[in-house]
């Protein structure tokens, strides 16, 4: 059950990649939008489906189930795109669709287990438990920044 927004609450944007669910800051998301065929790039990482236009900007859409080693799934109406700013750059990552926005506080999130013992660098930053659902929240960090060989 959602916990009551406190000036300490962290508020969550929660999606569906496949049977999984996961969840975003709500600061770093600008928008959600309908899905929308992408422009593909050439030598850009399979993840990368390409660019779109939003409202005359450039926005480069990633998969962010195959960012994250998904099984590839077809693309429906219900996939979204959620527009996210991060470190000044806007991009756009394809999902299955949006479920809440949840508001927790600080203590509802736990680290999750150390994947570089694993030798995997973790795109997670925290695990929630909502209603027996564990909810994984990504780190931008690990997951819009690509290296310059993964670069278009």
């Amino acid at each position: 059950m959602e916990e009551p927004q406190t000036s300490q609450s962290v508020e969550l944007l929660t999606f569906e990649l496949g049977e999984h669910e996961y969840a975003l800051d709500i600061m770093c998301v600008r928008e959600i939008r309908g899905w929308a065929k992408a422009t593909p790039l050439p030598h850009a990482p399979s993840f990368m489906r390409g660019v779109i236009n939003l409202r005359g900007a450039v926005l480069p859409v990633m998969d962010l189930g195959e960012r994250l080693g998904l099984p590839t799934r077809p693309h429906c109406d219900r996939n979204v795109i959620i527009v996210v700013s991060f470190k000044e750059t806007m991009t756009g990552l394809l999902v299955d669709a949006v479920s809440d926005i949840i508001a927790l506080s600080p203590d509802a999130l736990q680290p999750p287990p150390d994947a570089a013992n694993y030798g995997a660098q973790t795109v997670v930053k925290a695990l929630t438990l909502i209603e027996d659902r564990m909810i994984r929240v990504l780190d931008l960090n690990n997951i819009v920044v690509l290296s310059q060989g993964e670069a278009a």
